[in-house]
């Protein structure tokens, strides 16, 4: 059973991110606020669970959150700040859009940048809010298993529309991640206006042919 909070007598969000590795489309980012005491036995880091069983979890996250919200960083910003920055920048977008007001963060990994909550006024607070780094934490403690679930659900629909666009890529299957199939299709039709062209695309160091248009 994942344990439902880090910080004692706090609103605690969990944050998580999907698409990291991915060789083409957005990074999504989720950030949820649970229950005190919530228990949950089938919630698990989104990668152990069943693409079924992640929908279905879904519904019931979005129903029994305090607060929930998704984070969008598009393949054009990843290239610009990097792949990292643009983790914690769609980290920080879902926290943003958040209807509750976290008091303290807890993140799955070793790394984040610290965030500085919006007040009434859109402007940024001077105080950054306390916040944890849990690696694994996505299989630790529920929030972040949630986050994990919402994040990962909302990339796919993403990706699965794109694929509609570009079918040649086999999104529907892999999602936008480096298999074999998604390299040799990038070495024999080129890139799509969603690829990172930051990232080592073909697997071997070479750019390929063919540049999306702008």
């Amino acid at each position: 059973m994942l344990e439902s909070h880090y910080y004692e007598n706090l609103i605690e969000a969990g944050c998580d991110e999907a698409g990291r590795g991915c060789l083409a489309g957005a990074v999504y980012a989720a950030a949820v606020i649970l229950p005190p005491d919530y228990k949950n036995e089938l919630l698990n880091d989104s990668k152990q669970l069943t693409e079924k069983k992640r929908y279905l979890l879904r519904e019931v996250i979005e129903r029994d959150a305090v607060a929930w919200a998704v984070g969008v960083v598009s393949p054009k910003e990843i290239d610009k700040i990097n792949i990292l920055n643009a983790s914690f920048l769609a980290m920080h977008r879902a926290l943003d859009q958040l209807k509750v007001h976290p008091e303290a963060l807890i993140i799955d990994g070793n790394r984040f940048k610290p965030y500085f909550p919006l007040s009434s006024d859109e402007e940024r607070e001077k105080k950054a809010l306390p916040y944890a780094t849990i690696v694994k934490g996505d299989g630790k403690y529920l929030s972040i298993a949630a986050a994990s679930i919402l994040a990962k659900t909302y990339r796919d629909d993403y990706m699965n529309s794109l694929a509609e666009e570009y079918p040649q890529y086999d999104w529907l299957s892999n999602k936008g991640y480096p298999t074999k199939k998604h390299r040799e299709a990038i070495r024999q039709y080129g890139v799509s206006p969603y690829h990172r062209l930051s990232y080592n695309l073909c697997g071997t160091g070479e750019l390929p042919l063919v540049f999306p248009e702008e």
